[in-house]
């Protein structure tokens, strides 16, 4: 008989754990398998960490409205820093005086932090860049600042990130063969000096990024180059720039497969609920994305019968919880008094529906996990795709099951 797992962790998978094993690096376990889709633990200095996972984006030191404690709530085992944002303010040597990230903003879990190359790419105007880095304007106050591979290392060195991760450029899309060719070859030759840069320590680590676009042989050479050098784990990037779900799915189905099967495989940048489901599905293991906290700050709830939007007239009497299974501060908080608070605008609001929002998305990868550990993925994806087309709940369908 098949073994059943609910999904639930306990309290002490979160904390600081130095008896890493093999070799005291970072490393990912396998648990578990269903057809393409991977459970596991990915073990680190600060912590080890069940996957698949849904990393919380905290740019500049935090998550948009929320306490640490809030975001530990919600379930969330690694939450996000960004070296362009951090860089600029308070400046990476201020956060090492004040102890690192996991001091500064009190979080003892592990921390993963983007090399700033996409935001500093996305620039325009504002950056030049040359073989060796790329020089650009802070959209702060214009002060102008430099980033290469080996400065964005040592940015992350010592901000104190768990996972560090190699500069790179991410071309936007839609772009020629031939740029993307010339952009995944440069991102090559700066992940070779982002790792002759990395100082390794016990139980951290740095991810390579795979480019190439949606180009299947642009694909496999980055695979291959970053395999060569050799790192802790494997990004994904360049994807959920605007290819749409179904280009970005197929292009995941002949890159993932081409992955060390022994290292965590990390989707950057990703995404909505049915996005991390198909992901999840296709062989990935660790994902971020602003859209739940940004879509908290705008009225959106995401929820298993898709996405409602609060400041909608039909919710303004509507005395339900947000979902018949919420807990937390939401489980005594109508939809009437959220809608309020939006048309008021209340800071509130956007606190309560970022909290939901993140709240959702960890539940949604413990079900997924569990489903993976039990053999009943394809099921689980079924039931769900099934809710978030159903729309809304008929109030004759209340009281629903309770899951946790």
């Amino acid at each position: 008989m098949t073994q059943q797992h609910d999904g639930l962790l306990s309290q002490d998978q979160a904390l600081p754990r130095p008896d890493l094993t093999p070799s005291d690096r970072l490393y990912w376990q396998e648990e578990g398998r269903c057809s393409q889709a991977r459970a596991g633990w990915l073990h680190t200095r600060h912590g080890r960490v069940p996957t698949p996972t849904f990393m919380p984006v905290g740019t500049v030191g935090t998550v948009k409205g929320m306490t640490a404690d809030a975001v530990r709530a919600t379930g969330a085992g690694v939450v996000l820093g960004n070296t362009y944002h951090l860089m600029l303010r308070p400046g990476a040597d201020r956060v090492q005086k004040l102890g690192g990230l996991h001091r500064m903003m009190d979080w003892p879990g592990p921390i993963l932090t983007d090399s700033g190359g996409f935001q500093v790419m996305s620039l325009g105007p504002l950056r030049k860049m040359d073989e060796d880095g790329v020089t650009f304007r802070s959209h702060i106050d214009g002060s102008s600042h430099r980033l290469t591979p080996e400065i964005s290392t040592d940015i992350q060195f010592k901000l104190d990130a768990t996972i560090s991760m190699a500069f790179d450029e991410c071309p936007a899309l839609p772009a020629t063969k031939e740029r993307l060719e010339e952009s995944m070859e440069r991102s090559m030759r700066w992940a070779a000096r982002s790792r002759e840069a990395f100082t390794p320590r016990p139980g951290y680590g740095q991810f390579g990024i795979v480019q190439g676009g949606t180009e299947q042989d642009l694909r496999a050479r980055s695979v291959k180059a970053l395999t060569e050098i050799g790192f802790e784990g494997y990004a994904i990037g360049g994807l959920a720039v605007g290819e749409g779900q179904e280009l970005m799915f197929s292009t995941l189905d002949f890159t993932t497969p081409l992955l060390p099967q022994d290292k965590p495989r990390y989707l950057m940048g990703v995404g909505t609920p049915d996005d991390l489901l198909g992901s999840v599905m296709r062989g990935c293991d660790m994902f971020d994305c602003v859209m739940p906290s940004r879509a908290g700050r705008t009225a959106r709830a995401y929820t298993d019968r898709g996405p409602l939007n609060l400041r909608n007239a039909r919710f303004a009497e509507d005395t339900r919880p947000l979902t018949p299974h919420e807990d937390g501060p939401l489980a005594r908080t109508s939809r009437a008094y959220l809608h309020h608070l939006f048309r008021a605008n209340e800071m509130l609001g956007p606190m309560l529906l970022t909290w939901h929002n993140l709240a959702y998305y960890q539940r949604l990868m413990r079900r997924i996990r569990a489903a993976i550990m039990n053999g009943t993925l394809e099921a689980l994806a079924v039931q769900l795709r099934a809710g978030w087309a159903q729309g809304d709940w008929n109030p004759e369908e209340w009281p629903f099951p309770h899951y946790s």
